[in-house]
């Protein structure tokens, strides 16, 4: 298997991709700013980018050593006037806002939120009319091939059986499959849903051929962006990427 950080490295490359073509539409905000909130943002790998190129971004996340993180990362980027973190959770979204978002980042959360269903009705009314979320979910097909080869055949089989992936996503993290999360998002009240497959082939890649081909790495990340929006290999992605609009 790949390392984590090549996972995560293929994993920006292609969801940064998308975000930004949703931010060039001439309806993805108005004035010369965005409003943009990142729940679970953590240490701003995402968020501070988006301010650098000229965008507001709350960061709500409930760790403060995350936080803090993030605070030492807007500085060291000249970005802290346009970044604001704030420690919370998805359920406190409510009250942490005082005007809805242009765009709202949800990526790696909504596996460990108690009601799935719940934390989406919280997103969508934290956007304003037209806005648009950017949804980062753990998919089930690739959980239970993993484990299949790594030779967690009960595991595979439980994930396999179960509905969305874990019994106890407090723990393990809920998993989703391509058509329950597009119903979640429409019992939410979103629509125009785009997805994309992320780590579609990196966690099956060795790492010791990244580390051993020169160029590998760079054209690994070709080939999940060009493989990413195929819908014949969702079923093999370790996540979905999904922007859907209010």
């Amino acid at each position: 298997m790949s390392s984590g950080v090549r996972g995560s490295d293929t994993r920006t490359a292609v969801v940064w991709a998308a975000i930004q073509r949703a931010l060039e539409s001439p309806q993805a905000y108005r004035g010369e700013q965005a409003r943009i909130v990142d729940i679970g943002g953590g240490t701003g790998g995402l968020a501070v980018r988006l301010a650098a190129l000229g965008h507001r971004v709350t960061v709500v996340d409930p760790s403060p050593d995350a936080l803090a993180a993030l605070d030492r990362r807007a500085a060291e980027s000249n970005s802290t006037d346009r970044v604001t973190g704030v420690q919370g959770y998805l359920a406190d979204l409510p009250d942490l806002l005082d005007a809805p978002a242009d765009l709202v980042l949800c990526h790696g959360v909504l596996e460990v939120v108690p009601d799935p269903a719940a934390g989406l009705d919280t997103l969508h009314a934290a956007l304003r009319p037209g806005g648009t979320l950017s949804l980062l979910v753990a998919q089930r097909h690739a959980a239970v091939i993993a484990r299949a080869m790594a030779g967690h055949f009960a595991q595979a089989l439980s994930t396999l059986d179960s509905v969305h992936g874990d019994s106890q996503p407090g723990r393990a993290g809920q998993r989703f499959t391509h058509d329950e999360i597009l119903d979640l998002l429409v019992a939410a009240g979103f629509t125009s849903t785009q997805v994309q497959g992320i780590r579609v082939f990196a966690d099956l890649v060795p790492g010791s051929l990244l580390d051993l081909e020169p160029g590998a790495t760079a054209a690994l990340i070709a080939l999940e962006q060009a493989a990413a929006e195929r819908t014949e290999y969702f079923s093999l992605a370790a996540q979905l990427h999904l922007l859907a609009r209010r």
